[in-house]
């Protein structure tokens, strides 16, 4: 089989493609033909060892992949070859095959193409996760979601518009804004504003103010839309593109603010059950048309290291799929 392997970390420009021996069959396990494997800003973080979870090397990054089932354990009796199928494999994913527990696959609704079923988790959960699970969010409140224009951001507008939530979102350009907009959103904003304007654009927008912030962003941007929350308004810690913002204590204390974190990464790991229970949720809305994942750019596998560096230079307007 075909792989991208990290035999270090290092830049992305020295991930490598390889010729692999096919991984043998486990007891409970699949064989699977990838079609598609979704790319995530977090897999460029492993690849350089900039993430908190640094996997021994040499590995194969990816975790998303959509495929069929070309072979079956002898102890499997409740799949078929042929089946169309979605998986998390936590790493391994920018391959050709994988190998993967029976118990880990979930059959995809035909209105998913291989693309968007295969860059819909990373970001869908991180929403759910956040809006449902950490930030438990009230209809018809204000949601403002900064890099909107990212996969992890659009999954944020989809999901809060799906929850009765009224979503401005900031991007950084109108192809971006525009997405948002097909995703729900009620109003945008172009983020390459200053800061300062960002939030008071934000502020006039929701007529006194956000009930909720979702930052993936951080940096200035994020700092200074915290002061855009009302009373009580909650700040929801996704990531850091543009560094780690310097929260001003003051300003959570005197508006009673409150800052949540968000590891959904971190949480499944430690809660599979109630993590594959979430993504049960999520996809059954995907299949009634309530959520929306967008369709990807594609790129061969063999370029997954320029599909990563386009995905952190924030030159891709939604999601990226590797096509092996």
């Amino acid at each position: 089989m075909r792989s991208i392997v990290c035999n270090q970390f290092a830049p992305l420009s020295e991930l490598v493609l390889e010729e692999k021996p096919s991984p043998e069959l486990f007891p409970g396990s699949v064989r699977i033909a990838v079609t598609a494997c979704g790319v995530n800003f977090v897999d460029a973080l492993f690849v350089q060892g900039k993430y908190q979870i640094k996997p021994p090397t040499p590995f194969v990054p990816g975790m998303e992949v959509v495929g069929r089932i070309t072979e079956i354990a002898p102890d499997v009796t409740d799949v078929q070859i042929g089946t169309r199928v979605f998986a998390n494999v936590g790493l391994g994913g920018f391959s050709s095959e994988a190998v993967v527990s029976a118990k880990r696959i979930m059959k995809l609704p035909e209105t998913l193409s291989d693309g968007q079923a295969a860059t819909f988790m990373q970001s869908y959960l991180t929403a759910w996760f956040a809006l449902v699970e950490r930030a438990h969010v009230e209809r018809d409140k204000h949601l403002l979601v900064l890099g909107a224009g990212s996969g992890v951001g659009l999954g944020a507008v989809d999901v809060g518009r799906a929850l009765g939530l009224r979503v401005i979102a900031a991007a950084s350009t109108e192809e971006k804004r525009n997405l948002a907009l097909e995703r729900g959103a009620f109003a945008v904003i172009d983020s390459t504003l200053s800061a300062d304007e960002v939030k008071e654009e934000a502020k006039r927008l929701s007529g006194s103010g956000i009930d909720y912030l979702y930052d993936p962003v951080g940096g200035d941007l994020g700092e200074t839309c915290l002061r855009a929350l009302t009373d009580d308004g909650q700040y929801l810690v996704i990531g850091f593109v543009a560094g780690i913002p310097k929260l001003p204590a003051n300003q959570v204390l005197l508006r009673n603010r409150r800052v949540t974190g968000v590891d959904w990464g971190g949480w499944a790991g430690k809660n599979p059950g109630l993590n594959d229970r979430m993504l049960t949720q999520v996809m059954e809305l995907i299949a009634a048309g309530e959520l929306r994942p967008v369709e990807p750019q594609t790129y061969p596998l063999e370029q997954a290291a320029q599909a990563l560096q386009d995905l952190e230079d924030r030159k891709v307007a939604g999601k990226i799929a590797l096509i092996p």
